[in-house]
């Protein structure tokens, strides 16, 4: 899934394999530059991200074998640059709002407008941005 991001992205890095980054797991830290703009305008939203399960035909055939596990990447990208400035992962039964304080503390600088769905749109959100 990495490899095809970075090749959409008309990146040519090098894409370590699984079992290299589930030894460095533990103590990886990556931190990825990105360009500031003068006046930042965050888009937040999260999608789902199946980690276990079959694939659909066979689990339509067969039946499922295990309960799929289900992931939710939160992301804050800058509507300027398309380049996400805040991630966060979390299980699935974790909502979209209660992420919010968590993507704005990762932000360095001054945030002009942060644009969501309407599962941002809670008191505690309005809070977190303001």
């Amino acid at each position: 899934m990495v490899e095809s991001l970075l090749k959409l992205g008309g990146l040519d890095w090098p894409v370590p394999d699984f079992s290299t980054l589930s030894r460095r797991q533990k103590e990886l830290q990556v931190h990825i530059g990105y360009r500031a703009s003068p006046a930042l305008h965050l888009l937040v939203d999260s999608n789902g991200v199946k980690m276990l399960g079959e694939g659909e035909w066979k689990r339509k055939k067969h039946g499922a074998d295990y309960a799929r596990r289900w992931l939710k990447v939160h992301l804050g990208i800058d509507a300027q640059t398309l380049e996400i400035r805040a991630i966060e992962v979390t299980g699935s039964a974790v909502g979209d709002a209660p992420m919010l304080p968590a993507l704005l503390q990762q932000i360095d600088g001054a945030i002009a407008s942060v644009s969501g769905d309407g599962a941002y749109d809670m008191r505690g959100c309005h809070e977190a941005i303001a």
